[in-house]
């Protein structure tokens, strides 16, 4: 598969199979986000990969999303502004440290399409929540939750805005 097919390919699961996914294919998921690019090679990120049931329980709880809690995995993947700020500053902070995790899940989500896997990018929850579902240092910030396992669904592809409607030319 390429990567445009798999990126054409890719949905929003929120129902999975009872399979376990072993754990050489998180690692090569790990690796997949490890990879992503990063204002300056900074990587400000931090991911914390979820078996427990216990914990992905309090994680879909602080995200109101009871599924979240049925994937065999969860990744919680956080932002470390402190390791963009000495760079960047406040735009490392605020603005840099959430671009490069929002990359890596990206890779993420395009690396479970091609192993076969099914995710979900889920951004909304309660960030301190989330933070003491995982115990998640002070400076450390989750910006995404990402479910993953075999997919018990199969969802149509949603629509897209046409080429016309989103691309300008040199301006406006």
């Amino acid at each position: 598969m390429n990567v445009l097919e798999a990126i054409k390919k890719r949905r929003s699961i929120r129902r999975f199979l009872k399979e376990d996914i072993p754990e050489e294919t998180v690692i090569e998921l790990i690796e997949a986000m490890r990879w992503a690019p990063s204002a300056g090679n900074l990587q400000p990120w931090e991911f914390v990969v979820v078996r427990d049931t216990e914990v992905k329980r309090k994680v879909s709880e602080a995200a109101r999303q009871p599924w979240i809690a049925e994937a065999p995995v969860a990744i919680v993947v956080c932002a470390a502004p402190e390791r963009s700020a000495p760079r960047y500053g406040d735009r490392g902070i605020n603005l840099y440290c959430l671009q490069d995790t929002a990359a890596a899940v990206q890779n993420l989500h395009l690396a479970a399409v091609e192993k076969g896997l099914g995710t979900c990018w889920v951004g909304a929850f309660s960030e301190s929540g989330v933070a003491e579902a995982v115990g998640a240092p002070r400076n450390v910030r989750p910006v995404a939750v990402v479910p993953v396992g075999r997919p018990a669904e199969t969802p149509a592809p949603r629509p897209r805005r046409s080429l016309e409607e989103i691309v300008h030319r040199d301006r406006f």
